[in-house]
C-alpha cells in the first residue's frame, strides 16, 4: 500500500542536494509529486510530497539521515478535502521596508478567516533610491463567508499606516 508523506528538509546549500534527495525517495520505490524549494541566506530549504510504499518508510528514513547536514521531518499527508466554495486569489504587497508588515498582514487575513495557501517575500533595493523594499505575494483561499470589501479596506488601513501597496487578482481555475 502506498501512503503518502509530506517532508521538510534544510541543509546548507551545495551542489547535487536535491538530486541526493531524489534519488533517496526513487531508490525506496517513492514517487515524487510535487516540491517547493529555494536557497535562503546559506540554507536550502523545501517542502515535498512523495508518495512510498509503507513498508519502505523506514528505509527512507535511513537513506535521508545519511545525507550530509541534511534535517528532515517527515509527516504522513493527511488528506483534507478542499472548501467547494473557496474563492482563490493572489495578493501582491509592496512598499518600504519596516517590521511587522507580515504580523498586520496575515493578521489581518486570519480575522477574516483567509487561508493562505503559498506564501513568498524578499527585501529588494529600489529602483532609483537604493531604499530596501518589501515585495511579498501570497495565494490565498477565500472562505464563501469573507466580505472581500471589508478585507480590502482592512488591509488598505494597515497598507496606509506602512507605507505599502496592497493589490488583489483573482486566479482563474
Amino acid at each position: 500500500m502506498q501512503i503518502p508523506l509530506v517532508m521538510t528538509v534544510i541543509a546548507p546549500d551545495r551542489t547535487g542536494l536535491v538530486e541526493s534527495i531524489a534519488r533517496a525517495v526513487a531508490e525506496n520505490g517513492g514517487n515524487w509529486l510535487e516540491s517547493r524549494f529555494c536557497k535562503l541566506g546559506g540554507e536550502f530549504a523545501g517542502i515535498l510530497r512523495v508518495e512510498i510504499p509503507q513498508d519502505k518508510k523506514s528505509a527512507l528514513v535511513a537513506a535521508l539521515q545519511k545525507i550530509s547536514n541534511l534535517q528532515v521531518t517527515i509527516r504522513v499527508d493527511e488528506k483534507i478535502i478542499p472548501l467547494k466554495s473557496a474563492q482563490q486569489t493572489k495578493l501582491e504587497i509592496v512598499g518600504h521596508d519596516r517590521p511587522g508588515i507580515v504580523r498586520d498582514i496575515s493578521a489581518a487575513l486570519a480575522r477574516a478567516g483567509v487561508n493562505v495557501e503559498e506564501f513568498s517575500s524578499e527585501i529588494v533595493s529600489a529602483p532609483m533610491s537604493g531604499e530596501d523594499l518589501f515585495k511579498a505575494s501570497a495565494q490565498l483561499q477565500l472562505p464563501e463567508r469573507c466580505d472581500l470589501a471589508a478585507l480590502k479596506k482592512d488591509l488598505e488601513k494597515i497598507a496606509a499606516d506602512l507605507l505599502v501597496d496592497v493589490s488583489f487578482a483573482e486566479i482563474s481555475k
